[in-house]
């Protein structure tokens, strides 16, 4: 008896697939190779620019609204090509930091809308082309990427950075635009290669960005700087390091903003603001007696402070009111805790007191880094100095402790 004989299996042809199944497998390629699949046959050059295709990179690169789509009067992949053209090589950026630049434009259009105002519209690539040729020094993407959206912001008050008015102390910190920025860049020992980000026009401090790796940094590295007087070297700067790269820098900043870590309030931030509900009963109305605050720093040390009213005030606070006010404490150390309560009294019930607590909240600065130029003097200085013959002890025990040098005292720059 004769074997059956089976037919021979074609191997199955991506191009043989139904439209709609194709179409689902193009959908979850992302925009390089969606690109590619134009050159390969005519049928996937022309399923690969099917528009709905487009519409998902555009809204998850660029952002794009329908509203938006509608008023270019193009196709979605028309769009993308364009706005590719113009702003490609930031494309692992863009959709990051501009949604943190609609956040804080949202948030501010609500709170301090005169600081919007003070927001400097886009520079174009020759722009920031022409900078570095200025300066030398290569910009990083991310850099330039927020410097298409947003120029920084005029030197106004209140700053974009920050900004808080105490009895004897006021801040403002404003995000410079790339010209100012570039006439600021240093060269000087200390600051090699720094570029300034920030200006507060009360201080005078700015937060730099290290365009190279000199002097202990680490390039793209923010911080203020921390310079010591007494230091012998000059490049001997010490700092509060307040982020890894310009996108982890703002961003983090755009986001303590708009969740209230840093609340503005009356153009500006970090204020203390108590409030009634406008719901409750008129005869819930009070008066502010005293306060009592418990400051912990990392060292475990305890200070507490006890007093009436708040700042030479003793605010009536009645459904619907609000009272704010700017105060601060010092620390030894560059973290700590505080907690505490406010005693108030019943405008209804003179004799009826009571506590309203306050519940724990932490203060922390900056990571603080010791320059490398200062380590080294140390050093050297130390070696030197066993080189004599010397049986103080006390001074071997203080030039031993020199080199473990330990973090300033007082409060970091950022938060005082």
């Amino acid at each position: 008896m004769a074997a059956a004989v089976e037919p021979e299996l074609q191997p199955l042809s991506l191009e043989l697939l139904p439209t709609d199944p194709l179409l689902l497998i193009l959908s979850f390629l992302d925009y390089r190779d969606l690109l590619s699949c134009c050159y390969v046959s005519r049928r996937l050059n022309q399923l690969s620019s099917h528009d709905p295709l487009w519409k998902r990179h555009c809204k998850k690169y660029w952002l794009l609204s329908e509203a938006e789509k509608t008023q270019r009067k193009q196709s979605w992949k028309a769009i993308f090509i364009s706005i590719y053209s113009d702003l490609g090589r930031y494309i692992q950026y863009y959709a990051t930091l501009k949604k943190a630049w609609d956040d804080i434009e949202r948030y501010l259009g609500q709170r301090c809308p005169r600081m919007i105002g003070s927001l400097k519209d886009s520079v174009q690539e020759e722009d920031l082309d022409a900078v570095e040729a200025q300066i030398g020094c290569k910009l990083p993407d991310d850099y330039r990427c927020s410097f298409r959206i947003h120029n920084g912001q005029k030197l106004v008050v209140p700053g974009l950075m920050g900004s808080m008015a105490l009895s004897n102390h006021y801040r403002s910190e404003d995000l410079l635009d790339i010209d100012t920025a570039a006439g600021g860049f240093q060269q000087r020992l200390g600051l090699k290669q720094c570029l300034p980000l920030t200006f507060c026009i009360h201080t005078g401090l700015s937060q730099y960005m290290a365009l190279e790796s000199v002097e202990g940094r680490n390039k793209y590295e923010i911080f203020y700087q921390c310079p010591d007087q007494m230091a012998r070297n000059p490049s001997a700067i010490d700092m509060f390091i307040t982020g890894t790269s310009y996108l982890e820098w703002f961003t983090s900043y755009v986001n303590n903003v708009v969740t209230g870590g840093y609340p503005i309030i009356r153009d500006q931030i970090f204020r203390i603001r108590i409030e009634m509900s406008k719901d409750a009963l008129p005869e819930k109305a009070c008066q502010l007696d005293s306060r009592y605050w418990r400051i912990t720093n990392a060292k475990g040390d305890v200070e507490e402070v006890q007093g009436p009213g708040v700042v030479g005030e003793f605010p009536i606070i009645s459904p619907g009111r609000v009272y704010e006010y700017t105060s601060c404490t010092t620390f030894s150390t560059t973290s700590g805790y505080m907690e505490g309560y406010y005693t108030f009294h019943c405008l209804y019930y003179k004799d009826k007191f009571f506590n309203v607590i306050i519940p724990r909240f932490h203060m922390v600065c900056p990571t603080f880094k010791v320059s490398t130029a200062r380590m080294e003097t140390n050093h050297n200085e130390y070696a030197m100095d066993e080189d004599e013959d010397s049986t103080d002890t006390d001074e071997y025990e203080d030039r031993r402790r020199v080199l473990d040098i330990p973090a300033p005292s007082g409060r970091c720059p950022r938060h005082t």
